[in-house]
């Protein structure tokens, strides 16, 4: 959005950040499955008798960077986009890719991640698989339609109509705030103040640490708290060659950084002392793992790789179907004489599996992969050859 803007796209491929995409993907799992079995208060009401305190620490440090990571990825893509293809192309790409999708998984979906959740409850009320939808008073699942895990899409969506009508502005308009956000990325101590909109963005919730309700009409913190990311995402692109040698370099710094500001975070819970400068210890967490996971990815894995590169390729339709698998391995799980460890275990590799199975099966060659990704992939004919390609 500024005169620091790179050429128009020349088509090569950032693995790095494909990569880095199909990582946080699948920690979406492990932080879905983990969640069930934590000592702590979780958003979701189906929970396991086996707990371990281990498992909150895996929650609480994907929660952490994993979802502002995604929305620095998605405001760097969407500047990208409206960059090589222009407003218009912009939105009609993301309409395709993100409203599309939506609108014809999200109903299914819903109703599939419902059913489990009381399925799972009836098992801890009853003791037995049922629909009893009695079983709470309330379950936020099914209360009201609501947009459950693909919250993360229906903002990223209307994130992305923004640029698109902004983009026709005067670039000299953006310009003060895109050097201000580019200056303190360089900063060591920018994270400090990167973290304010998002320190008052949460401040009213409990324990100052933001959640999405998954409304249709999110409440105006989420929009700031997650707002934040994808702007600057949005400048990252344009300072791309300058701030990914930055996050390259010093990724192990950002890394203990941020090690530091979650044993501050958890020591302040612990000792019971201030809620706000625990949370704003654990905002600044945000910021400096984000800069991590993209320096450390720039570095180790910078081109395509076969397991990552395949785990990319499927990290959409992973991301649409595991939620509704993790809470009915769950309630598979529930009755289980197995320790915590174990059942997580089994449900991360289970969820994995049959997302997995069913992208190589019924997407990655067919209409699907059309839909969510732009292409289909040749099938391999026994000789090792293509029997057909579609892009």
């Amino acid at each position: 959005m500024s005169k620091h803007s790179p050429p128009p796209d020349t088509g090569t491929r950032l693995h790095a950040l494909d990569n880095l995409r199909a990582l946080l993907m699948w920690l979406g799992i492990v932080l879905h499955v983990e969640a069930i079995y934590a000592i702590q208060r979780m958003p979701n009401a189906w929970r396991d008798d086996q707990r371990t305190l281990f498992a909150d620490v895996v929650v609480s440090s994907i929660h952490a960077f994993r979802m502002p990571a995604f929305f620095i990825l998605g405001g760097f893509f969407a500047a990208l986009l409206v960059r090589s293809r222009g407003p218009d192309g912009l939105l009609r790409h993301r309409l395709m890719r993100l409203g599309l999708p939506f609108a014809l998984f999200w109903p299914l979906l819903w109703l599939a991640s419902g059913v489990a959740a009381l399925f799972f409850m009836n098992l801890m009320v009853h003791d037995e698989w049922g629909l009893d939808t009695q079983v709470v008073p309330r379950l936020p699942i099914l209360d009201s339609p609501n947009t459950i895990h693909l919250w993360f899409l229906w903002m990223l969506l209307w994130f992305c109509v923004a640029p698109a009508a902004l983009w026709r502005l005067p670039r000299a308009w953006f310009a003060p705030v895109e050097s201000a956000l580019a200056w303190l990325a360089r900063q060591p101590w920018g994270f400090v103040v990167l973290a304010l909109p998002l320190a008052v963005a949460s401040a009213a919730y409990p324990n100052a640490i933001l959640a999405p309700a998954g409304a249709f009409l999110p409440d105006w913190n989420e929009w700031l708290y997650h707002g934040s990311f994808f702007v600057f995402g949005l400048m990252l692109h344009g300072r791309q060659a300058e701030l990914f040698a930055r996050f390259q370099r010093h990724w192990a710094g950002y890394a203990v950084a941020g090690l530091a500001c979650y044993l501050m975070a958890t020591a302040v819970t612990l000792s019971q002392g201030p809620v706000l400068l625990s949370a704003y210890s654990y905002h600044c967490i945000s910021w400096l793992w984000s800069f991590a996971a993209i320096g450390l990815a720039l570095r180790l894995v910078p081109s395509r790789h076969a397991v990552l590169g395949y785990l990319s390729d499927s990290a959409y339709w992973v991301y649409l179907l595991h939620y509704p698998l993790t809470i009915l391995f769950g309630a598979l799980l529930f009755e289980q004489p197995l320790p915590a460890l174990a059942k997580m275990a089994i449900n991360i590799a289970g969820t994995t599996l049959v997302c997995l199975g069913s992208y190589e099966l019924f997407v990655r060659h067919g209409w699907i992969s059309q839909l969510l990704n732009g292409k289909r992939h040749p099938r391999r004919s026994r000789g090792g050859g293509a029997e057909h390609r579609v892009t």
